[in-house]
C-alpha cells in the first residue's frame, strides 16, 4: 500500500488503472478506498475530457481549414451601474485541457482565478481591452462592447486569422468572423476569453473600491445590488458611474421608480 501511494505520489494519475488492478480484490478497507479515489478522479478526467472535445468543436474545424491563430473573444460589465465594459481575446495553441472552463462564468473567486492563471500560462496571446464609464456615456452600452472587443483584438500581441466572438458579429475587423450564441459554453477559447475578461475587471473594481470606499465595489462590482443602490442613494455618483443617455446619474432612475 505504502509502495503504491508514494508511486502515486511520484508519477500522477497515469498509474491510477495499474493502483486500481492490483488492489481491486484486496479486502482491506484502506486499499478499497483507494481504489475508490483513483475510480473517482479517472472518469472525472475523462468526463472533463469529453467536455473539452465538445467545446473544441469550432477551433477543431477552423484549425483543419488551415487556421492557426483562432481568437476567442468575449466582454463582461454591460449590465453594472459603474466601472468599465471589458473585453478580452485570447489565442490558444491546440486542445490544453482547462479544468472548470466549462462552467467558466459560475466558477467560485479562487476557482477562477487558479483557471486564469492557466490561461496566462498556455496561451499563445491574450488582448485586453477596456471602455471606460465616459465612452459608454457617450454610446450605448452595445458599442462600448464593440469597441472593448475591438481593442482587445488590437491588444493581441500575436494578429489572429480568425475571430469566434460570442453572440455578436463585430464591425470593422479585417479578419473572418462567427459569432457564437452562449459562446462561452460551446468554445474552449470564448470561454477563456470570458474567465480573463471576468478577472480583469474585478480587479479593477476592487482597485476602484480603495478609492471610493462608500459604494462597496469591491462586493458588487458595480452591479446593481441594494447594497450599492443604497449607496448611491446616500452619496450620490462617483467618477466612475455611469450616466444614461439623458444625462441622469446611474442609478437615479432605478432609485426614484422603486420607491
Amino acid at each position: 500500500m505504502k509502495r503504491l501511494q508514494a508511486l502515486m505520489a511520484e508519477q500522477g494519475p497515469d498509474i491510477y488503472p495499474e493502483v486500481i488492478a492490483a488492489l481491486k480484490d484486496d479486502p482491506r478497507e484502506g486499499a478499497q478506498r483507494l481504489v475508490r479515489q483513483c475510480q473517482t478522479y479517472l472518469k472525472e478526467r475523462e468526463r472533463q475530457r469529453a467536455v473539452l472535445q465538445r467545446m473544441y468543436s469550432y477551433e477543431r474545424q477552423l484549425w483543419s481549414m488551415g487556421y492557426r491563430h483562432i481568437a476567442g473573444i468575449d466582454e463582461v460589465g454591460r449590465g453594472p451601474l459603474a466601472g468599465p465594459v471589458v473585453a478580452a481575446a485570447v489565442i490558444l495553441p491546440g486542445e490544453v485541457e482547462l479544468p472548470g472552463i466549462e462552467e467558466a462564468k459560475r466558477l467560485s473567486d479562487r476557482r477562477r482565478m487558479e483557471l486564469y492563471r492557466r490561461i496566462r500560462e498556455v496561451a499563445v496571446a491574450v488582448g485586453v481591452g477596456l471602455v471606460q464609464p465616459e465612452g459608454i456615456d457617450e454610446a450605448s452600452v452595445v458599442v462600448a462592447t464593440y469597441k472593448a472587443m475591438m481593442k482587445a483584438v488590437a491588444d493581441l500581441p500575436v494578429t489572429p486569422d480568425y475571430l469566434l466572438i460570442d453572440g455578436v458579429h463585430l464591425p470593422n475587423v479585417s479578419q473572418p468572423q462567427v459569432p457564437v450564441v452562449g459562446g462561452e459554453t460551446l468554445s474552449c477559447s470564448i470561454a477563456a476569453a470570458a474567465v480573463v475578461a471576468k478577472v480583469v475587471r474585478d480587479e479593477y473594481m476592487v482597485e476602484m473600491d480603495a478609492k471610493y470606499p462608500a459604494y462597496g465595489f469591491a462586493h458588487h462590482k458595480g452591479y446593481g445590488t441594494p447594497e450599492h443602490r443604497l449607496a448611491l442613494e446616500r452619496y450620490g455618483p462617483c467618477p466612475i458611474h455611469r450616466k444614461p443617455s439623458d444625462g441622469t446619474p446611474a442609478g437615479a432612475v432605478l432609485l426614484f421608480t422603486e420607491g
